[in-house]
């Protein structure tokens, strides 16, 4: 019952955030700020609502998009988002890409925090123990709130063990 709401609620967003793209002015019945006011206001939406608020100022009014591809453009957007974040990450910790999102992609494949991973992740920066450790804390402080955003509330096992 709770998620055929919160499902009904989204799409419901979908499409205002349509409605608010549509080319003739008449139908338009929403400006931007009240749809981004009626986001911010929204408990529902907790999770994604700084990326929905992002993704209605990128919009234009009058683009005339259709609900499939505002869907479509707002799942495009979180996934550039996402890619971004990601390589930011990387870049700081002096990482490859591509093994930052292999790393990822192994947790939130079976939900469980692997050490060992995370070792084998930084072994090619060849610090020692201390070093790595160090290292290990810093990366898991900029990488945990990326996990549990993926996670989308579910538990990820032996993550709780970077968290303060």
């Amino acid at each position: 019952m709770l998620f055929d709401s919160a499902l009904i609620d989204y799409d419901y967003i979908m499409k205002l955030i349509a409605r608010f793209s549509q080319t003739e002015p008449k139908k338009r019945k929403m400006t931007r700020e009240q749809l981004i006011g009626l986001l911010a206001s929204n408990a529902k939406f907790l999770d994604e609502r700084e990326e929905l608020i992002e993704y209605v100022n990128t919009l234009q009014e009058g683009e005339g998009l259709s609900e499939k591809d505002i869907r479509e453009g707002f799942e495009r957007f979180k996934a550039e988002k996402h890619s971004r974040e990601l390589a930011a990450i990387a870049q700081k910790h002096g990482l490859a890409t591509d093994a930052l999102q292999g790393f990822i992609d192994r947790i939130m494949d079976r939900m469980i925090f692997d050490p060992d991973a995370l070792t084998e992740l930084l072994a090619p920066l060849g610090l020692g123990w201390k070093a790595r450790a160090k290292k290990e804390l810093k990366l898991m402080d900029d990488l945990s709130p990326l996990l549990r955003k993926l996670a989308q509330g579910k538990d990820i096992s032996g993550l709780e063990v970077y968290e303060q």
